[in-house]
């Protein structure tokens, strides 16, 4: 089928639910647009899995802690739709505030602060202390759409890390869907993508990869058998703190899957490092397994050795 174009809620979800009562298996890749490869990965993932993919692309304004990012937000829901086609997903739908949300929204368009969904424990600490709000209005987009569109499965990048287990906790808690945390999409030179690095100038952009190579540093320490969280704090902080161009927020360590506000203590058993941080104006986010994934490839590509 080629790819159907929805620009209101409505139609949308009354075609994915023709799509459930012909039997078909929903993949679902939710977005607030300005498409990358990492985007468009997903989107590959769910073609290959499913019988049918539905991307929605919705800059969702109860997400957003800072009203100057939301208006910067890029937006071109034609050109999203032109590279999901060529990707091969089957649905592409958009919407509006009061169009996802018709009963929660007073006479002036104010969104009832009761209606948000509350994130959970996972939302607790780094992103959650460092972005008021924002992931109650992501908890809360994000359960309208399970519920709209009901898909099987549901994918997500893991570059936003605690995100993904706030969603994962919110699948489980509704029965459905299956969410599926994909590796997060690279640059050529190790930096994780997001829609926010076309917002740097070429000098910034190098400046960011102070992030990445943060935590290719860290996990250096820990495949060397290290597992003292002061230790790999340590490697993880010290090519941030007084990086040129740098602002940092925060630089820190969980243990994997197993969320806690605070820094843990002693040592870890599986470990995952966390990082965001100013550059420029563009606040960035970027975050690796300890012992897993992509590191060698970073380090490789930033003409490092681990």
């Amino acid at each position: 089928m080629s790819l159907e174009r929805f620009i209101e809620v409505e139609p949308a979800i009354l075609r994915c639910a023709q799509l459930r009562e012909e039997g078909k298996t929903i993949g679902f890749v939710p977005t607030m647009g300005a498409l990358h490869e990492g985007h468009l990965g997903l989107v590959r993932r769910s073609v290959s899995a499913c019988d049918v993919t539905v991307v929605s692309v919705f800059v969702n304004p109860l997400q957003f802690d800072e009203a100057s990012d939301l208006a910067r937000y890029p937006r071109d829901f034609e050109g999203d739709a032109g590279a999901l086609e060529e990707v091969g997903c089957d649905v592409v739908f958009t919407g509006t505030l009061p169009e996802f949300f018709p009963t929660e929204l007073d006479e002036h368009g104010a969104f009832d602060s009761a209606a948000l969904k509350d994130p959970g424990p996972c939302s607790l600490g780094l992103e959650g202390d460092s972005r008021s709000g924002h992931f109650a209005g992501m908890a809360t987009i994000v359960d309208r759409l399970f519920e709209l569109v009901a898909p099987t499965r549901a994918y997500f990048g893991r570059k936003d890390y605690q995100q993904s287990l706030i969603v994962d906790e919110l699948a489980r808690q509704r029965g459905a869907p299956i969410v599926e945390v994909c590796e997060t999409s690279r640059e050529g030179d190790g930096m994780a993508r997001s829609s926010r690095n076309a917002r740097l100038s070429e000098s910034e952009r190098l400046e960011a990869l102070a992030l990445s190579r943060a935590l290719v540093a860290c996990d250096a320490v820990w495949r060397s058998g290290e597992r003292s969280s002061e230790v790999l704090l340590d490697a993880l902080r010290t090519p941030l703190v007084g990086a040129r161009g740098v602002s940092l927020d925060y630089a820190a360590l969980r243990e994997f899957e197993a969320w806690t506000a605070e820094d843990p203590v002693g040592d870890l058993s599986a470990g995952v490092a966390l990082v965001a941080a100013r550059v420029g104006a563009v606040r960035l986010i970027d975050n690796l397994i300890l012992g897993e994934g992509d590191s060698s490839e970073i380090a490789r590509a930033q003409g490092a050795e681990l």
